[in-house]
């Protein structure tokens, strides 16, 4: 597969899973990196407004 210009580094491609029922979405290294994510971690995916909004999950206190 070739690489995407720099300047197209944004653009991804949305792409049907398996069964049909799930979608991916390729998010660059560098990025990954830079968030200190890693392979498998748990993600929190909310609706936001047109989009999505990806961050990190974390574990609620029981109070």
């Amino acid at each position: 597969m070739a690489r995407r210009k720099l300047s197209k580094k944004h653009i991804r491609t949305l792409q049907k899973l398996g069964g049909g029922a799930s979608y991916a979405v390729t998010l660059p290294m560098d990025d990954i990196a830079e968030l200190g994510w890693k392979a498998r971690q748990k993600l929190e995916v909310v609706r936001y407004g047109d989009g999505f909004l990806i961050r990190d999950w974390k574990k609620e206190s029981k109070d």
